[in-house]
Parts: structure tokens; sequence; C-alpha cells
């Protein structure tokens, strides 16, 4: 993921902006990391270069 990107996505429950947390990049891009809701503190992964949007209930699903 490019943090670029945070100019553009927002939490998907509540639309407020996201704060990034990077645990691995490479150059300009974040490997690993998380995605916080700087309103309903709800936390999205960074997983090898790809932020998972999906709402808590909807990745449990996805996940099984």
């Amino acid at each position: 993921m490019k943090e670029s990107l945070m100019d553009v996505i927002c939490c998907p429950l509540d639309k407020a902006p996201l704060e990034l947390d990077v645990d691995d990049e490479d150059d300009e891009e974040v490997l690993a990391g998380t995605l916080t809701c700087t309103e309903c503190g709800e936390t999205y992964p960074i997983e090898d270069g790809i932020p998972n949007l999906l709402p808590p209930d909807m990745r449990e699903e996805a996940a099984a």
C-alpha cells in the first residue's frame, strides 16, 4: 500500500480518517501494519501491502 492512499481512504463504518501504524515497509510501500479509525477506534490490518478495510464482522466471515 502506498502511503499516498491515506489521502483517499477512510473508515468504512463511520467515514472518519484513519491513522497509519507501519510495521514493515519497502521504499514507499507499506507492507505490514494497521490502520486505526480516529473516531471509533476500529483497526484494519495491512498484510502483504494490502489494507483489509472490511468491517470486523465481514472479516471474520471471509477468513472462514
